[in-house]
C-alpha cells in the first residue's frame, strides 16, 4: 500500500493526501487548483521552494504565481537561464552579465567580440523562443561544492567559482537545461515551456530583457529609455573597476585578504566626490533658490541632504532646511486609500497651496511664519518660527514628492535643482545572479526600525509591500525629472549591515507569513563575509541606519 502524507493547501483552505516524496508539481495536480500564470513556486511551511521540491512529511503549502514577489523572481531567474543558454549556443565564448534593473526589465551586458546589433538581439530572441517552444525540462541537481567548483572551473566561469569558494558550504545546488548548466541562488521553473511571455531588445550598448508586469501578467512592463538612470549605472561600473569589485566573490576575496579598510576609504571618497560635484553644479547655476531631494524609503536621503548641505557651505552657499512634514493638512482632510485608511503618502496629504505661497514669498525676500504639524492631534499649527532668506541662502528640502512637478507648481523651474537619491546599484552575486537593490533598502529599514522605532523585523517586512506600492505611485515615475542622481549604495555595504541584520531576521517566527522573506534574506546574506562596522567613518551614509553618525537626525 502506498504511503501518503497530509498536505494543507492554503490557497483554497483544503487538505489532501499525497504520496510520500511527491514533488510540488504533483501536489498541485492533486489540489484541484487552477492558476492562469502558475504555479511558479510555493511557500512550504513559510519558506519559498521551487516546484522541484519533494514533500516527505506533513506540510502547509501555498502555491504562488507571477503576481507574487517570489513567483516573479523565479520566473525572472528562469528567463535569465534561458537567455544564457541561447547566447551560449549562438556565441560560445561570449560573456553574459545580467546587470541592472532598468526600464521595467534587466540590462544585459554582452561581450561577443563586436558591438551588439539589432541583428544580434533578433538572433538571441529567436533562439530563446526555440528553447521555450521545445519544452525542455529544467533539472535540479545537488552535488558537493568541491565538485561544483571543478565543473565551473572547466567552463571558465570565474564569478561562480569565486562565489562558491567563499561560501563554506559542503553542498551546492545547480540546474541544467539539455546539458547546459548554471547556478542560481533561488528556485526556477521546471520546464522552459512555462515561460509564456518575454521581450528582448537592443538597449544602449547591450540588451534589455523584458519581463511580464506583476500587475498585468499578460503584458510586458512598459519599455522607456532612462538616460539619467543609465548614466548612474555606467558610473557605478567605473567605481567597480576602480575597486576591482564586480561580484560578491570579489568582495569576499578582498575581505579575506584584509583589504576592507581600503575598500571603505575609497568607496566613501567616491561618494563624497559625487556629492561635491552636485554641490558645485548647484553653485554654478545662478538663480537656484530651492534644492529638492527625493528618494524612496531607506534610500539615505536624509544623510544625503546633510552631506550636500556641507558641500554647499564649502561653495559659499548657506543651506536652510525646512521639513515637508510640517505642511501636512489637518488629518480629516487627508486623502484615503482604497481600504478607507488615511493615505499619508498621497501628494495631497500636503498643503500644496500654503507651501507654494510661502516659497514664493521667501524667494521675493519676504518673511514667513512656518507651520508646525502636531502629529498627536493631527492638526496644522503656527510654529512661531519666522524665516527670511538672506544673501547666499537657499532652501534645502527632502521628501518623497520632491521630484513631482505638482509639489512646487508655482515656482519657476529655473529656481529649482532636483536631486534623486537612492540605493540604485549593488554588487552582483555572480554574473547571472542579481541582488535587488530593494533588498538593500529593506535590510537598512529593518535595522533602522528596530534601532530607532522599536519595530520588529516581522512588522517591517509586513509593511514593506505597501511601502513599495507607494514608491511605485509617487516616486519612481518622476526619477528622470532629477537634475542629478546620487547612488547611495556602497559596494561593501552588505558586508557591514550583515551582522546587525541577521539576528533580527532570525527572530521572525516560522509560523508567520513574513518568515519566507526573512529566510530568503538570511539565505543570501550567508554568501557574504562580514566587515566590522567599526571600520566605517561617522560621516558614512550607512550610519543613518547603523547608528554612530556624527550627524544629528
Amino acid at each position: 500500500m502506498e504511503q501518503t502524507i497530509t498536505i494543507h493547501i492554503r490557497n483554497n483552505n483544503s487538505t489532501i493526501e499525497a504520496p510520500v516524496g511527491a514533488k510540488l508539481e504533483e501536489v498541485y495536480q492533486l489540489s484541484g487548483l487552477h492558476m492562469e500564470h502558475g504555479p511558479i513556486s510555493a511557500h512550504v511551511n513559510n519558506k519559498v521552494e521551487g516546484m522541484h521540491y519533494r514533500c516527505y512529511k506533513q506540510k502547509e503549502v501555498e502555491f504562488l504565481d507571477i503576481t507574487s514577489a517570489s513567483g516573479a523572481r523565479a520566473y525572472t531567474r528562469t528567463l535569465f537561464f534561458v537567455l544564457c543558454k541561447a547566447v551560449h549556443e549562438l556565441y560560445e565564448k561570449c560573456k553574459v552579465a545580467i546587470d541592472i534593473p532598468v526600464s521595467n526589465g534587466y540590462y544585459v551586458n554582452l561581450n561577443i567580440g563586436h558591438p551588439v546589433t539589432l541583428e544580434d538581439a533578433g538572433r538571441i530572441r529567436k533562439k530563446m523562443q526555440e528553447i521555450i517552444d521545445a519544452a525542455m525540462p529544467i533539472h535540479r541537481h545537488e552535488t558537493t561544492t568541491e565538485e561544483a567548483i571543478r565543473m565551473f572551473e572547466e567552463k571558465h566561469n570565474r564569478s561562480k567559482v569565486k562565489l562558491l569558494q567563499s561560501t563554506g558550504s559542503l553542498f551546492t545546488t545547480y540546474y541544467d537545461i539539455d546539458g547546459y548548466v548554471d547556478y542560481y541562488y533561488g528556485s526556477l521553473l521546471t520546464n522552459t515551456s512555462q515561460i509564456y511571455l518575454f521581450g528582448l531588445e537592443k538597449y544602449y550598448d547591450g540588451l534589455l530583457l523584458r519581463i511580464p508586469s506583476r500587475e498585468q501578467p499578460n503584458e510586458l512592463g512598459e519599455m522607456t529609455h532612462q538616460d539619467k538612470m543609465f548614466s548612474i549605472f555606467k558610473e557605478h561600473h567605473q567605481w567597480q573597476d576602480i575597486l576591482g569589485l564586480r561580484t560578491i566573490g570579489d568582495l569576499n576575496e578582498a575581505i579575506s585578504k584584509g583589504y576592507s579598510p581600503q575598500l571603505i576609504m575609497v568607496s566613501e571618497a567616491l561618494q563624497e566626490k559625487k556629492i561635491a560635484k552636485i554641490a558645485d553644479e548647484i553653485a554654478q547655476r545662478k538663480g537656484i533658490k530651492l534644492v529638492l531631494i527625493a528618494g524612496p524609503s531607506s534610500s539615505g536621503k536624509t544623510t544625503t541632504c546633510k552631506r550636500l548641505s556641507v558641500q554647499l557651505a564649502v561653495n559659499g552657499i548657506k543651506p536652510v532646511g525646512i521639513s515637508l512634514d510640517d505642511y501636512f493638512v489637518n488629518r480629516e482632510q487627508t486623502p484615503r486609500d482604497a481600504k478607507g485608511d488615511y493615505d499619508f503618502e498621497h501628494l495631497h496629504a500636503l498643503n500644496l497651496p500654503l507651501l507654494n505661497e510661502q516659497l514664493t514669498a521667501l524667494f521675493r525676500g519676504e518673511e514667513v511664519e512656518l507651520p508646525r504639524y502636531d502629529f498627536p492631534t493631527g492638526t496644522s499649527q503656527k510654529s512661531g518660527r519666522k524665516l527670511r532668506l538672506g544673501e547666499n541662502e537657499i532652501l534645502v528640502v527632502e521628501g518623497i514628492h520632491a521630484l513631482n512637478p505638482e509639489l512646487t507648481s508655482q515656482i519657476p523651474n529655473e529656481q529649482i535643482f532636483r536631486v534623486y537619491a537612492s540605493a540604485l546599484t549593488t554588487v552582483l552575486l555572480d554574473n547571472h545572479n542579481y541582488i535587488p537593490t530593494t533588498d538593500n533598502r529593506l535590510l537598512r529599514r529593518i535595522i533602522r526600525d528596530h534601532k530607532y522605532r522599536a519595530v520588529s523585523a516581522k512588522d517591517t517586512i509586513h509593511r514593506w509591500p505597501s511601502v513599495r506600492a507607494g514608491e511605485n505611485k509617487w516616486i519612481f515615475p518622476y526619477q528622470e525629472n532629477a537634475d542629478a542622481m546620487f547612488n547611495t549604495a556602497m559596494l561593501f555595504e552588505l558586508a557591514v549591515i550583515k551582522s546587525q541584520a541577521e539576528p533580527l531576521l532570525e527572530q521572525v517566527p516560522e509560523n508567520c507569513e513574513e518568515h519566507a522573506e526573512a529566510y530568503r534574506l538570511l539565505k543570501f546574506l550567508r554568501y557574504i563575509k562580514p566587515i566590522p562596522e567599526t571600520q566605517i567613518p561617522p560621516t558614512s551614509l550607512l550610519r543613518e541606519f547603523l547608528g554612530g553618525s556624527s550627524f544629528h537626525y
